[in-house]
């Protein structure tokens, strides 16, 4: 069997035994409706909230929340639709980067499409560690929930966005618009560090602490103004579903609508996993753990899981990569993450916690001196890692290719 892996721009064509192959893992193909239609069906029928355009009436100070370019949210396709809305009126766009770094202008373009250099000039970006934030209150966990001071002074709110499975706080979408996209520095290091507990999980909601504080957040939100447009994506990025009005409801109504496209089943576990980081996610190696991390429901204990990412930007983040690098096992850095705790280290952990049950392999253009501080053994190319891997674990060892890494929930049934 001939299996192409994107990487990067290009791709790597391998050839296994049919008897080798236990699956190849798509998001489930979905059917999409007429995208514009999807949208502005739910932009004109808002759950448990008034209509946009009543909901903008009267508003002197209205801001609009998006996401980076690390989400394949529609941002520029649901934009013209509520532009006409806008015109005339005092509005300002604030890209919720959490703790990423602002955008290039490639990404600006990526985000807002043909509107960019009309909107430019209302486009702020937000700054966890510069940007001025104000307290609105406090969690169960004692964090202070700070936000952007432009969200505090704002008189309406539309947070656009996508619900997704999330590898610690269980999905993305609705409320991570404001944590950890607008929230300062303190608060999201606050808010990431409980992702280390092994309850917070993909998928899961209740029981898990990152998504109870976000509950919390939700709370506390409510003093807030805000009309909150929601979309669920299939693996094409094309809009599968979308809803619109309240922040938790409408976030609430896609949680199924995320399951049916990116919860795929599979039988059994195997000894081999290739994971694939595609656009957007393998931006980064930082942002590419999350492609690792879905992977290892795939995985039998002792096994070997393949991580391919073009890492675009190379590291994305120095902090996970010191911890990782500082100890000599993956034992050792979880304990030493128990110790103390620096933003970033949650994905050091989450990497480590796999690192306790198998072996972690990279195809990635990054030196292969980082790989290894990533305690990951480096290869050139996806043939070669499974040659590698198949000397190890016998000819008959069963593969599983998942080819959206990110994205791609396995899920034994």
């Amino acid at each position: 069997m001939k299996i192409e892996i994107p990487y990067g721009d290009s791709s790597e064509t391998v050839e296994l035994a049919d008897r080798n192959v236990e699956g190849v893992l798509y998001p489930n193909p979905v059917r999409s409706g007429d995208e514009q239609q999807v949208l502005r069906k739910a932009i004109e029928n808002p759950i448990n909230s008034p209509k946009l355009e009543e909901f903008l009436n009267g508003k002197k100070r209205i801001l609009l929340i998006v996401n980076d370019a690390t989400r394949p949210t529609p941002t520029a396709r649901i934009m013209e639709i509520i532009y006409p809305l806008l015109k005339g009126k005092d509005f300002k766009i604030l890209i919720a980067t959490g703790a990423h770094r602002a955008p290039t202008e490639e990404e600006y373009d990526f985000i807002f499409g043909r509107l960019y250099q009309e909107i430019r000039d209302r486009i702020v970006v937000h700054d966890a560690k510069k940007s001025e934030c104000i307290s609105i209150g406090k969690t169960r966990h004692g964090t202070e929930m700070r936000l952007n001071k432009l969200v505090i002074e704002s008189d309406a709110i539309i947070p656009i966005g996508s619900v997704e499975p999330h590898y610690f706080a269980g999905y993305t979408g609705g409320r991570k618009s404001f944590l950890p996209g607008v929230a300062s520095y303190d608060t999201i290091t606050a808010n990431h560090r409980l992702a280390i507990s092994q309850d917070a999980q993909a998928l899961r909601l209740k029981g898990n602490p990152v998504a109870e504080e976000m509950e919390d957040a939700e709370a506390l939100f409510l003093k807030l103004n805000i009309f909150s447009i929601m979309t669920v994506l299939d693996s094409n990025h094309k809009t599968y579903a979308a809803a619109a009005g309240n922040l938790r409801d409408s976030f609430q109504a896609l949680i199924k609508k995320a399951d049916e496209v990116f919860c795929v089943p599979i039988k059994r576990q195997a000894e081999i996993v290739v994971t694939v980081a595609t656009e957007p996610t393998d931006i980064d190696l930082y942002q590419s753990q999350k492609a690792l991390d879905n992977g290892k429901y795939a995985l039998k204990d002792g096994g070997i899981i393949i991580l391919v990412s073009a890492c675009r930007s190379g590291i994305g983040s120095q902090t996970f990569l010191d911890l990782l690098g500082s100890e000599k096992s993956c034992k050792a850095v979880i304990e030493k993450l128990n110790r103390e705790y620096k933003l970033g280290y949650h994905k050091a952990g989450k990497m480590a916690e796999i690192g306790l049950r198998s072996q972690m392999w990279a195809v990635t253009p990054l030196d292969p001196e980082t790989i290894r501080k990533a305690h990951m053994r480096p290869f050139r190319s996806v043939s070669e890692a499974l040659a590698e891997a198949f000397k190890e674990k016998g000819p008959d060892a069963k593969v599983i290719f998942i080819m959206d890494g990110g994205l791609t929930i396995p899920r034994l049934t």
